[in-house]
């Protein structure tokens, strides 16, 4: 196929020449009726916030222009199929599992996924078969999953429908996904790959290998983080198989039928440039992701960690292009360096937690932007470093499951102080945001651990999240 194509984007162009009188819907008219948007937006950007149309095809039943550009998105990664996703990664994740998962079905995977994974075994009624990760102790991180322990769950499990795994993990970290999807279809569970930080992976050799290319049945992939589409574009991989109008079926069940064609364009014009500069642009971001992490390092007190960490197993691969810092050995937490970053430097860094911080650094980035942050970092030490002692160490925890969260979700509850619910099971999510991994999920046991933990979070400023307390000093605990 002719990947220097956009058929979406050709498509657009050609309908704004044409002038055509809108009789339907946004009702803002081509920002006619909406002045200020015009001006926040730009005029083009709003003339092409259109419906779909004959001309332009329908994205819950593509036959043209969008039919076209997911063929062209499937050759580029690899895929036997691809789908365009307008509500986000998100959907693409609860896409997969409910397209293989359904009540009171198996599903094995790590306790460090994200928020959108525990929420569709909500929806679905999936029960979850959690796999154990270590925790690097230096940097207090989770890690991947071990092929043995994989082997011991799926020996243990031999229901299980799918596994479900991370690749890379918001630090960085990769598990051994060809060998995990070997064990998994031998016992003939599908394999489902999040790969909403994996975009890149897909364009450059020198990097981990893809969930597509390892095996994957499924991968969720966010264009719009490391491909450079607009925020809230994905794409959905399909490998050899996999019933494609099956998933569409399934899309269909949640996503909306009023399609942004900027998002839709976006996707389209930024798989183009990945395919055709994709190589050559992540090979520079790998360069300038390997300059941080050495003029970090040689900052001291800092930890910038990179392949040094692989041991073949728990971590088997390592995603260069993250740019992971463990902070403590300044005396901050990552929150905390975090919002010195925004307050004092002017700099928006993707996430910090309580060890670590994430500079998200791809396509866009320059060598400028790199220097500025390393003298940030530097300059933090300088001003606000202090003693380390009274920082917590543990980052990980996984909980005990008592119930599913199907279960958990649609039980009775009742709000407990949280200092008060040792003991007691979970009724909701609780969760830091970024990066969205929940500390708690329902229908898991609460510790004395995990109270330390979501008490000493949110005192140093972390974004405690989904909770019906705002102010997350109560928790819906299930009667």
């Amino acid at each position: 196929m002719n990947q220097k194509s956009a058929p979406i984007y050709e498509a657009l162009e050609h309908f704004r020449k044409k002038r055509v009188v809108p009789f339907d819907v946004p009702g803002h008219k081509r920002g006619r009726g909406n002045p200020e948007l015009v001006e926040l937006l730009g005029e083009k950007c709003v003339g092409l916030d259109v419906n779909s149309m004959k001309p332009l095809d329908n994205l819950g039943h593509p036959v043209s222009v969008i039919k076209e550009a997911e063929e062209l998105t499937a050759e580029a990664f690899g895929a036997s199929h691809a789908f365009f996703m307008v509500n986000g990664t998100t959907s693409a994740v609860q896409t997969m599992i409910l397209s293989v998962c359904k009540a009171g079905d198996k599903i094995i995977l790590p306790r460090n996924v994200h928020k959108s994974v525990i929420n569709a075994l909500v929806l679905c009624g999936g029960i979850p078969v959690y796999v154990e990760v270590k925790v690097n102790p230096k940097i207090g991180i989770a890690l991947g999953v071990e092929v043995a322990e994989m082997r011991r769950v799926m020996e243990e499990n031999p229901d299980a429908v799918a596994v479900f795994l991370n690749n890379p993990t918001y630090y960085g970290i990769c598990s051994n996904l060809v060998e995990i999807a070997r064990l998994a279809h031998e016992r003939g569970m599908k394999v489902l790959v999040d790969e909403a930080h994996g975009t890149h992976l897909y364009f450059n050799d020198n990097l981990p290998i893809s969930g597509i290319a390892a095996g994957g049945d499924l991968a969720a992939v966010s264009m719009h983080k490391s491909g450079g589409s607009l925020t809230q574009s994905s794409i959905l991989l399909c490998g050899e198989g996999v019933d494609a109008e099956y998933v569409r079926q399934i899309i269909n069940l949640t996503q909306t039928t009023s399609a942004s064609y900027l998002l839709l364009s976006s996707l389209d014009i930024s798989r183009r440039n990945l395919a055709l500069r994709g190589e050559e642009s992540f090979a520079k971001v790998s360069r300038m992701a390997e300059y941080a992490r050495s003029e970090i390092n040689a900052i001291g007190g800092y930890y910038a960690y990179g392949k040094e960490l692989i041991d073949g197993d728990s971590v088997y691969d390592y995603d260069v292009t993250k740019l992971s810092i463990h902070t403590q050995g300044i005396g901050l937490t990552g929150i905390e360096v975090y919002d010195l970053l925004r307050d004092e430097y002017d700099i928006q860094i993707e996430f910090g937690d309580i060890g670590n911080v994430l500079a998200y650094i791809s396509i866009g980035d320059r060598i400028q932007d790199i220097e500025r942050l390393v003298g940030a970092l530097e300059d933090i030490k300088r001003v606000y470093g202090k003693d380390t002692n009274d920082l917590y160490c543990g980052e990980f925890i996984q909980p005990e499951v008592v119930l599913s969260p199907n279960q958990a979700f649609y039980s009775e509850k009742k709000q407990v102080a949280i200092a008060e619910t040792a003991g007691m099971i979970c009724g909701e999510l609780v969760m830091c945001y970024p990066p969205g991994i929940p500390i708690l999920t329902p229908g898991e046991r609460i510790t004395e651990e995990i109270i330390e933990y979501i008490q000493y979070a949110r005192e140093k400023g972390c974004s405690l999240q989904g909770t019906l307390d705002p102010n997350v000093e109560m928790l819906n605990i299930i009667e």
